[in-house]
């Protein structure tokens, strides 16, 4: 019984405070103060919201937090509205703190934080309530697609608050959309936005991504791949010989072909003339035997698909056997880079022949000077070897002896 009376006790006395205190207020028109501080509060649908009232100078006056429609949640520390999802997080002569759980659209508006002066005064919360929207979902005119053709895309974002906004990606690079908003019944927002572009080989199989920006969820994105279908692409491998393509050798190409839908088949000519009788052809690859000159000329392989025909050329030009170090006048892969033969026995013999000489003019001007060296001291003492005694001999080498022969002196 006491527990009972307590409990009368303290809400007579409750509502003998909020009488008194509502016809205070009543008496004079409530102010917005600086000394009564809160924030506006922003919360996804379903979540939790936390409402502040705090006192920067607080004089011993009754705080209360009130709703929308003016109605006391709390009063101090006490709740006299009946909404459970209503609970006290803190209480102090500084700070009424009042938190608000499975918040919903409804409770959306503007909370009043009350301080009973005099005048009262007054500060605002506004609890805005964020509704995400649903899975962005991406539509496309063409399931399939062909080079060089337009196509065009559209992403809704559905039912979301505020009205979220859309990006569009493709691969790693950005495409302008055009959006369109629409408030509907229940007063949400459905955003739709469009995307046209021409596609190429290159986008076959690249992402388009629909980026949905909402301050209720993160990363929020749809995606869809691209399908593009394009004419062949052809290109001739040498697979042998890897150098010059000379007689007797032979020859093998292949064809590889790529394209969407894929060619099933190629097929391979000679421009101007017929492929040799000999020739073995299967599938992309091209086999000739035993090459002479006769098979030189323009070989081509062909593909095709639904979407168009494309083709690649190998020139073929046949060089002799024998080593030759002129360098390929003609246009052909099987050849291009293929090395020089050398003859070094070649190289060889002109050295030799070209040191032999010098060693015969060396010879030559050795044997060339020394007879000149020679003939010099011949005519120094000429006479004087055949006098019969001294004095004959000294008048010979002075030239005074003129009956002597002449020695000559021959070289070979």
């Amino acid at each position: 019984m006491a527990n009972a009376g307590s409990g009368s006790l303290a809400t007579i006395l409750f509502l003998f405070i909020s009488e008194a205190a509502l016809l205070k207020g009543a008496a004079q028109e409530p102010v917005v103060s600086q000394n009564l501080v809160t924030d506006n509060v922003a919360v996804v649908e379903g979540e939790m919201a936390i409402i502040s009232c705090r006192v920067k100078n607080n004089d011993d006056s009754v705080i209360q937090l009130l709703n929308p429609n003016r109605q006391t949640i709390y009063f101090r520390d006490m709740r006299p509205l009946k909404d459970a999802r209503f609970q006290l997080v803190n209480f102090s002569e500084n700070e009424l703190r009042v938190s608000l759980s499975n918040v919903s659209l409804s409770d959306e508006g503007r909370y009043v934080c009350q301080l009973y002066t005099d005048p009262p005064q007054e500060a605002y919360a506004d609890i805005t309530v964020l509704i995400p929207p649903g899975n962005p979902i991406i539509e496309a005119k063409d399931e399939v697609l062909s080079e060089g053709n337009e196509t065009e895309m559209t992403c809704t974002a559905m039912s979301s608050k505020p009205a979220a906004t859309i990006r569009w990606m493709k691969g790693d690079k950005e495409l302008t959309g055009k959006p369109r908003v629409e408030l509907t019944y229940d007063k949400m927002y459905t955003v739709t936005s469009r995307v046209a572009f021409t596609v190429n080989k290159e986008d076959d199989g690249v992402p388009i991504i629909c980026i949905v920006d909402h301050p209720a969820v993160k990363d929020f994105r749809a995606r869809k791949f691209l399908e593009v279908q394009y004419k062949p692409e052809v290109k001739i491998v040498v697979e042998f010989p890897q150098g010059l393509t000379r007689e007797g050798e032979n020859l093998e190409l292949t064809c590889q072909a790529k394209g969407k839908p894929q060619p099933q088949r190629v097929n391979w000519l000679k421009v101007d003339d017929d492929v040799p009788s000999h020739a073995v052809i299967t599938g992309g690859d091209l086999y000739i035997e035993n090459l002479n000159k006769s098979y030189n000329g323009t070989y081509r392989c062909v593909a095709s698909n639904p979407l168009g025909e494309s083709y690649d050329d190998y020139v073929l030009y046949v060089y002799d056997t024998a080593p030759s170090t002129e360098p390929a006048a003609h246009d052909s892969r099987a050849g291009e880079g293929a090395p020089r033969t050398v003859d070094h026995a070649v190289i060889g013999g002109v050295v030799a022949v070209v040191v032999f000489a010098m060693l015969c003019l060396l010879i030559v001007l050795g044997r060339y000077f020394a007879r000149h060296k020679g003939t010099y001291f011949t005519h120094e003492a000429k006479g004087a070897d055949d006098a019969a005694d001294a004095d004959t001999a000294i008048i010979n080498a002075e030239g005074g002896h003129t009956n002597s022969d002449e020695k000559k002196e021959y070289y070979i």
